[in-house]
């Protein structure tokens, strides 16, 4: 029929029965062993370091998703974030305030990581690591970090997030620095 009007057009060969069932069989074999691979546990031969390297993926992804209970669950009871400025030492009852007024309207932060090392503690109830994350807005900054065994899952006992600054660009940025610091406190002292 497509051939009247589009006479370039060949029907297609019919395939026989053989063909038509191999073809199928490839297909299932395919989606079985597609199946097979996802279906395996993915923690019974991941290492520390790589739970650890997908947990503070997570974390970051979950505030960028603005995530609040994932984003906060990643931390342990006491845990503590440090900010960049001089005073945000944030123990987690005063962060979660603050997260969670950030984090209201659906808008969080986001720092994807380039790096990161892990370090195991003597016994494996501990970690530390430090990694590069960059921020479209605000540029590259340096995480670090302390986790803790908690039962079976690793929780953030102390997260510090650093401004990086080139080294030739450190004392125009000190400048910066001091001024700012030292014109806060003059206005503190009025």
């Amino acid at each position: 029929m497509l051939a009247r009007y589009f006479p370039s057009h060949k029907p297609p060969k019919k395939e026989s029965a053989m063909q038509t069932t191999l073809i199928s069989l490839r297909l299932l074999f395919k989606r079985a062993l597609l199946l097979a691979v996802f279906a395996l546990p993915a923690t019974a031969e991941n290492t520390p370091q790589e739970v650890i390297n997908a947990l503070l993926d997570d974390f970051h992804q979950a505030a960028a998703d603005a995530d609040r209970e994932r984003y906060l669950g990643y931390f342990a009871a006491d845990g503590v974030f440090m900010g960049t400025d001089d005073w945000e030492r944030w123990p987690l009852p005063a962060f979660r305030d603050y997260v969670a007024q950030r984090f209201e309207g659906g808008t969080g932060w986001t720092y994807t990581p380039e790096e990161r090392f892990v370090t195991m503690g003597p016994g494996g109830a501990s970690a530390w690591f430090d990694e590069i994350v960059v921020s479209r807005r605000w540029g590259r900054f340096r995480g670090t970090g302390v986790l803790l065994k908690v039962g079976d899952h690793w929780k953030i006992a102390h997260y510090s997030l650093t401004a990086l600054v080139p080294n030739e660009r450190f004392e125009e940025v000190a400048r910066i620095t001091t001024e700012g610091f030292n014109t806060r406190a003059t206005d503190e002292d009025d």
